[in-house]
């Protein structure tokens, strides 16, 4: 009974970190998260439980928790390419992933169709709203343009090193962030008793009084998967991903 206690806390904290407060208010933080996204398939339309469609061919996204029209600052952390779209449609889909982006939109990003990885973040408003790709940061196009010419052959032996790194990324599943150690190693014990497997989750120590609880790093979607959906049983929703360097 006492484990029962202290995990209806432990989730009722989770759930509100990463939930936004309504817009209404005035301490209203805006959505930010990191995941895989879902790139729109009509094939896979039954399986994702899809009952609106987006048009591949056309720049668009969807999101299941936020509203039409929100605007959204989408980026690709392997090449720092980012675009800014407003939300086409509110769309129930897999909450294993983040967004949902047209083939157009993840083209343009250059994600990788295996392992979609992105960063989201929402933008305020803006009446004269236009969307817009950004590449790289100005920091970056000076250093690319002041490079010597020598450095050419050191780049791309730096590209075929990151494409034998990218097959090999690891992704863990962020559960929370807590104060007591004890409490967050009770926590852990709990999960790994019931619908997540022994062994797969780990706390590290962040700072004084700060610890966080996630998974063991993983290289397969589906293991994540498996183990989100895990945690969702418990009642733990819309968890960060990390990317490993």
């Amino acid at each position: 009974m006492k484990y029962n206690i202290l995990l209806l806390i432990f989730i009722f904290i989770a759930s509100c970190t990463n939930k936004p407060l309504s817009k209404s208010s005035s301490n209203y933080v805006p959505y930010k998260n990191s995941g895989f996204a879902l790139i729109y398939n009509p094939d896979s339309h039954k399986n994702e439980k899809f009952y609106k469609k987006i048009n591949n061919e056309n720049m668009e996204i969807g999101h299941n928790i936020l509203k039409k029209n929100s605007i959204l600052k989408i980026t690709n952390p392997d090449n720092m390419k980012s675009i800014e779209l407003k939300i086409t449609k509110k769309i129930n889909y897999s909450p294993f992933y983040k967004i949902l982006l047209s083939q157009r939109v993840a083209d343009e990003l250059e994600l990788n169709k295996e392992m979609p990885f992105v960063d989201v973040i929402e933008r305020k408003k803006n009446k004269s709203f236009v969307a817009k790709v950004a590449t790289t940061h100005s920091e970056e196009k000076k250093v690319e343009n002041k490079a010597p010419i020598t450095q050419v052959k050191i780049d791309n032996i730096s590209i075929n090193k990151k494409a034998d790194i990218k097959k090999s990324k690891k992704f863990s599943i962020i559960v929370g962030v807590f104060y007591s150690e004890i409490s967050t190693n009770e926590l852990k014990e709990i999960l790994e008793r019931g619908y997540v497997n022994n062994g797969s989750l780990t706390v590290k120590k962040l700072g004084k009084n700060k610890f966080m609880l996630s998974s063991k790093p993983y290289t397969s979607i589906n293991t994540l998967k498996k183990l989100y959906f895990g945690l969702n049983k418990y009642g733990f929703d819309d968890l960060e991903i990390k990317q490993h360097d």
